[in-house]
């Protein structure tokens, strides 16, 4: 009689897809492996350098042998009062350095752990669809019930939370927002916040904002913060990320800001589950924040030409695009009669047909079929490389 393993997992695991980007990966360096060079526009990983000061400040802190010691699990004080100045100097919004700002190992990371703090079963939390896959499942791990509601149009988007919020009861706990978002690059303004805002006092829900790609902005847009929205720290939180401005996306550094009480409860969680950032990479953030405000314009530039050059790359071919105001993606429409075969299944035949790896619309839930999501983050004449490979894929496919 055959024995039954021993290996039994929690229930919430049954509720957890295959993610997304293990995958993707998998295949790349499977394909790397046999010697294909793999043009990677599927995750949103950045290939350019950190600024020089930050690498250098890392170094030097490094071989402190302080610096080896658990470090300040919330923040060291000149970082937290670093974020304040930041949010002062680009928003105009006073932050309380002390209770209004915990660091954590990445914005992912942080998201995850308040969503473990705030939400349990029982709770909804409202979430924009397509939607980056934590915050979806962040709030799944926590017990909650997610109710997506399609990013756009942005009117419809606030009439949707008005009649949830009115017919549902109870009524949603939480809404996840994220602007510039990912991976759509929808964009908003400081209006669409006040009402949110608005909104959320009057229903009493929480807002979490995840402002990851704040400063990745193209054509003179600027991105507000959910903060600059008068009221936004009485109903909720702002986390942002080291990663995309600076570049710093394997050294996991990212923030929280605002509500007081919600900050106060990520501290409270993530003091059982972690022992805060290493402290050579929190100073290496002051120097970031500090000192490499030029640095984020000529990044954000670096995008805009690779956008410029991968969207009309994809125009001349036939693609429909709408070219994004923010972020590291492009969001396209899979061209007739590709769209037929499904968005993974297209990212399959790109794969192995064009060595191009792509993220499928439908790895940021049912309502991204249709779409892929192609990362900017190779160089202009890799870009380009990469619209030639399609193109003679697509040439040579059956549908």
């Amino acid at each position: 009689m055959e024995e039954k393993s021993v290996v039994r997992f929690a229930n919430r695991m049954d509720q957890l897809p295959p993610y997304l980007f293990g995958m993707i990966n998998q295949m790349k360096m499977e394909k790397r492996r046999a010697g294909d060079d793999v043009i990677d526009l599927g995750m949103g990983n950045p290939m350019d350098p950190t600024p020089d000061a930050v690498i250098e400040k890392l170094i030097e802190v490094a071989k402190d042998p302080k610096s080896h010691r658990y470090p300040e699990s919330s923040g060291m004080p000149h970082l937290k009062i670093e974020i304040a100045k930041y949010y002062k100097r680009h928003y105009d919004i006073d932050i309380d350095s002390e209770t209004q700002t915990y660091f954590t190992i990445g914005s992912k990371e942080g998201i995850s752990h308040l969503c473990l703090a705030i939400m349990g079963p029982g709770d909804s939390v409202l979430v924009p669809a397509p939607a980056f896959p934590i915050h979806i499942y962040a709030a799944v791990i926590a017990g909650a019930n997610v109710m997506k509601i399609p990013i756009e149009p942005e009117k419809s988007f606030l009439d949707r939370i008005i009649n949830i919020c009115e017919s549902c009861y109870p009524k949603p706990k939480v809404l996840m927002l994220n602007y510039p978002h990912n991976p759509t690059g929808v964009v908003t303004d400081k209006e669409f916040f006040k009402e949110v805002v608005s909104l959320a006092k009057r229903f009493k829900f929480m807002v979490i904002n995840d402002f990851a790609y704040s400063k990745i902005t193209f054509d003179g847009y600027e991105a507000p913060s959910f903060l600059e929205a008068d009221g936004a720290k009485d109903v909720g939180v702002e986390f942002g990320s080291f990663s995309k401005s600076y570049n710093m996306a394997g050294w996991r550094i990212g923030y929280c800001v605002g509500n007081a009480e919600i900050v106060q409860a990520l501290g409270k969680i993530k003091g059982y589950f972690d022992y805060g950032i290493f402290s050579a990479i929190q100073v290496a953030g002051i120097i970031a924040l500090r000192d490499c405000d030029d640095t984020i314009p000529e990044l954000a530039n670096l995008y805009q030409t690779r956008r410029d050059v991968l969207c009309s790359g994809l125009e001349r071919i036939g693609w429909d695009i709408k070219k994004p105001k923010a972020g590291m993606f492009v969001w396209a429409k899979i061209p007739e009669p590709f769209n037929k075969m499904g968005a993974m299944q297209f990212a399959v035949e790109m794969m192995d047909r064009a060595n191009v790896a792509v993220a499928p619309g439908t790895g940021f839930s049912e309502e991204g079929e249709g779409f892929l999501r192609l990362a900017l983050v190779e160089n202009e004449e890799r870009l380009r490389q990469a619209v030639r490979q399609m193109k003679k894929a697509m040439e040579n496919m059956i549908v």
